[in-house]
């Protein structure tokens, strides 16, 4: 299984970046796709995550008004629309694959079963 998160950058405090997700080498057709990032000095924190089949979504409250995922299957792409970002959304965010559903891992803390390398966000003017 690879992952390959992209779209990471430089934006100023209220500006807006689309991270992308490309998934492969995953044969199962009900998993989730989630989104996490982690800050320097800060644990790992789950942001977002969707099913792979029916849809569904999940947000973590710090983020539910301003980050938007969503999915393309026919291009095994998942999206995280960010908007109004903050300072404090600096950090290098991650795209996973998991095989339970998205409350195993952003509420119940399970680790995803597949990660990647993130990419870099940083906000600031």
């Amino acid at each position: 299984v690879q992952l390959q998160a992209s779209g990471g950058g430089l934006a100023q405090p209220g500006g807006s970046l689309r991270l992308s997700c490309v998934v492969s080498g995953f044969t199962r057709t009900r998993y989730v796709i989630g989104w996490f990032r982690q800050a320097p000095g800060k644990e790992r924190e789950g942001l977002s995550c969707i099913s792979a089949d029916h849809g569904g979504t999940y947000y973590a409250p710090a983020v539910r008004d301003r980050f938007t995922i969503s999915r393309d299957n026919a291009k095994n792409t998942v999206y995280l629309q960010m908007n109004s970002l903050k300072p404090e959304d600096t950090a290098v965010y991650h795209c996973a694959v998991g095989v339970e559903g998205c409350t195993h891992y952003l509420i119940y803390g399970q680790t995803f079963d597949y990660y990647g390398e993130g990419t870099q966000v940083t906000v600031s003017s």
